[in-house]
């Protein structure tokens, strides 16, 4: 499928109900110039597309050390303030066993990221969570971790798969964070709890896109997607079908736009693909 196809396909559904910004309209007929609009304090780096994203990221920054067990590195700094205890985190990670290099968990690549609550995460996660509670929004870092806060003495031999006593590199995105106060886990909340933070994210979104805040934008719209993964869609049926895709469909657009803005052809044109994979199954 050609970008211009998915342009295109985007174009067609943009907008649609007033779900998105009128400026989002105007995506597929728009040109920049060879660099592509600046974005202050860009999300993205260029090393990502370019790199081996079989193997951790060669990082030069300071090493932070955390706990006696787990050291970090920034890659891309965030914003804001670090996420409090109890707070749910949403955030997507590789990881890798130290000793061998294998990859055995990659939320990028199944498109499922991973909500931690902060202080009751479950014990193989002790040493990521460690880290996450340092981050910022859109921070980047990398983590390593001893085994005793991982999968332990054992190990794990289902899935994932993980030897006994296996030191881990976890490469890390926070993607955003709900504090406390403001929201609970997703699986003790309502369908309609789920679609409404969802839309609200959405929303946020759609005005940082208006404002030219592309990476404040991302990373609302993955908050909302994040609420809509494919364990939450697969058990809907009828209206509430239809209300979670009129959520997720135009978030997987919208972000197509913004990847569209920063000439990241390949991720325009999944996200317009999964867009109309939600549609064509919501017929």
């Amino acid at each position: 499928m050609a970008v211009e196809q998915a342009s295109d396909e985007m174009g067609s559904r943009i907008g649609q109900d007033d779900e998105v910004p009128e400026d989002i309209k105007e995506v597929e007929s728009s040109e920049e110039s060879d660099g592509g609009i600046k974005v202050e304090g860009s999300v993205f780096r260029s090393s990502v597309a370019e790199r081996d994203e079989s193997l951790p990221p060669k990082v030069d920054s300071e090493v932070e050390v955390l706990d006696e067990r787990v050291t970090k590195q920034i890659i891309k700094e965030g914003h804001g303030t670090t996420p409090p205890k109890y707070s749910t985190c949403f955030l997507n990670y590789r990881a890798w066993t130290e000793m061998t290099m294998h990859k055995f968990e990659d939320t990028w690549l199944e498109q499922q990221p991973l909500e931690l609550l902060l202080g009751r995460e479950k014990p193989i996660l002790r040493g990521l969570a460690i880290g996450v509670a340092s981050m910022k929004s859109g921070e980047s870092s990398l983590f390593h971790v001893g085994w005793k806060l991982g999968y332990g003495e054992e190990g794990s031999f289902s899935f994932p798969n993980v030897p006994p006593k296996a030191d881990l590199i976890y490469e890390v995105e926070l993607i955003g964070f709900e504090e406390p106060r403001e929201g609970k886990p997703r699986s003790d909340m309502t369908v309609e709890e789920r679609i409404e933070a969802a839309e609200r994210r959405k929303v946020e979104g759609n005005q940082f896109f208006k404002d030219e805040k592309l990476e404040l934008a991302i990373q609302q719209y993955e908050m909302a997607l994040a609420y809509m993964g494919d364990d939450f869609m697969f058990q809907l049926f009828g209206k509430y079908k239809d209300m979670a895709n009129a959520v997720k469909n135009p978030c997987h657009l919208n972000m197509a736009a913004c990847m569209l803005k920063l000439n990241r052809y390949d991720d325009v044109i999944a996200h317009c693909n999964v867009a109309r994979e939600g549609t064509c199954c919501s017929w």
